[in-house]
């Protein structure tokens, strides 16, 4: 293999790894702060417990998160230098403001959050946890911002040579070595065309990553009878968050799909197999592109691509016939990779509001009901879901901007260090594979520890600062005044 396809495959492995943890740790860390704000309002020992517990299970991801995140900064000097020389003034402007209003953000509250239990007075730790899950968020924020910039460019002028080109100025083969993408307007930069649809989007990816988490550890403790009150509280905390999340993820994946009609609608076309431009255009549910005849073998629904674009069967679409070959994305990877995440979403939906009529029914909790204990296996699978959704949509994102690294700017092959063989791409990808490998079989080692291990349950009942105590009595004395 050459270079090119060596460092795609490099970048797409090492992202792929780190963005196993960012989502369940931005997703975590909504699910802490709400019950920790549930631990404040009611003084109950079992949200106590359950905050602790949970962030346990947030430092872990949390510490792989930051440690495969780094790789990434390094690949964009070695293997994409030509794209980071292009792209520079742009994208490391982005990337900076991520360490500062994020990772410092995140680092700055960290240890409070993870050791400050009994060290610091309960509504500090709140804002701790807070903190934590705002810099966590930033930093989706920054890194979305950059890569939204990559797939609809905005705000921005073309320097060739130390000379300022005109707009709509595009440098070609032999210019772009010698051209620099600069920022002229760094709002227009940070709301380009596609940045907060896909924003949305991605933030509500990682909140169900977060829940179905909770629920799968949850629904395993229920179905082998330990921790039940825990299992329950939290199963019931977590359910609530993935059904809002499930419903939202719909919303916004509608919305990000708009924006890629509006803004690349090659990627639209790929995305559906759309070959001709036409109206009363089909969608297709599932099938296989048959790239020889140009047309999606499979299940369709006649016009309803038109209406969901234009709101009739009239709208036309536009297809890959009115695009050069060259500048077709992966047709078929595009088009799998997009079904894949579309079916996942819906059956996210369906198993959360799912557990959300069975509470209503009085039934989440009955074991003894062999419908319950198969949805019980369902929810320990369902970890896997917002995983495999998440990895597919960046797929699709990522693969149907292709041939492009920067949309209509510059092409990936243009974005590839000059002086880095293939040899040094496939040594380092092997090692990546190994080193990361590891990583992973100690993340799960570490995982199915504390879960074997469970909540402490004599937390409740461990000696706790004065400050934590009479919040907790002063609670207690409202829930009996109230009653």
């Amino acid at each position: 293999m050459d270079v090119e396809i060596l460092s795609r495959i490099q970048f797409a492995f090492t992202v792929m790894f780190h963005y196993l943890y960012v989502p369940l740790t931005m997703g975590l860390g909504v699910v802490l702060v709400i019950m920790e704000a549930m631990w404040l309002k009611t003084g109950s020992p079992k949200y106590h417990n359950m905050a602790r517990y949970w962030t346990r299970v947030f430092g872990l991801t949390f510490a792989i998160g930051v440690a495969t995140g780094i790789v990434l900064e390094f690949e964009f000097g070695t293997n994409w230098a030509a794209y980071s020389r292009f792209v520079g003034d742009i994208f490391g402007s982005a990337l900076a403001a991520e360490g500062i209003f994020a990772f410092f953000l995140e680092s700055g509250f960290l240890a409070i959050l993870l050791f400050g239990w009994n060290k610091v007075g309960p509504k500090l730790h709140f804002f701790a946890t807070c903190m934590v899950c705002l810099g966590a968020h930033f930093s989706a924020v920054w890194i979305v911002i950059a890569n939204s910039w990559m797939q609809t460019p905005a705000g921005y002028h073309i320097e060739y040579k130390g000379e300022i080109m005109p707009p709509g100025f595009v440098p070609n083969a032999d210019q772009i070595l010698h051209s620099r993408a600069v920022i002229d307007d760094f709002w227009a930069m940070i709301f380009n065309p596609s940045s907060m649809e896909r924003l949305s989007h991605v933030i509500v990816g990682c909140w169900q990553a977060g829940a179905f988490l909770v629920i799968s550890i949850s629904a395993f403790y229920l179905l082998r009878g330990r921790h039940i009150e825990f299992a329950k509280t939290s199963m019931k905390v977590a359910l609530i968050f993935a059904a809002v999340a499930s419903l939202l993820q719909l919303a916004t994946g509608a919305k990000s799909a708009d924006g890629v009609t509006r803004n690349q609608p090659a990627k639209l076309a790929a995305m559906e197999g759309v070959f001709k431009t036409q109206a009363n255009a089909p969608m297709a549910i599932f099938g296989w592109v048959d790239m020889e005849k140009e047309e999606v073998v499979g299940l369709q629904i006649p016009g309803m691509l038109s209406i969901l674009v234009g709101g009739s069967t009239n709208t036309v679409v536009t297809g890959l016939d009115t695009f050069p070959k060259e500048d077709w994305p992966p047709v078929q990877a595009v088009f799998q990779f997009y079904h894949i995440m579309i079916a996942i979403g819906m059956a996210l939906i369906a198993i959360a509001w799912f557990g959300i009529f069975l509470w209503w029914r009085g039934q989440l909790f009955n074991t003894s009901n062999p419908i319950v204990r198969a949805y019980y296996w369902i929810l320990v699978l369902s970890v896997l879901g917002p995983q495999i959704a998440n990895q597919t949509g960046w797929f699709t994102a990522e693969m149907g901007r292709q041939p492009w690294i920067v949309y209509g700017l510059m092409r990936t092959s243009q974005g590839l260090s000059e002086v880095v063989a293939a040899n040094h791409v496939l040594a380092s990808l092997i090692m990546f594979t190994f080193i990361y490998a590891l990583l992973f079989a100690v993340f799960l080692y570490l995982l199915t520890r504390k879960i074997q291990r469970g909540p402490d349950d004599e937390e409740e009942s461990e000696a706790m600062p004065a400050s934590w105590v009479a919040l907790m009595e002063r609670r207690k004395g409202q829930a009996r005044s109230a009653g």
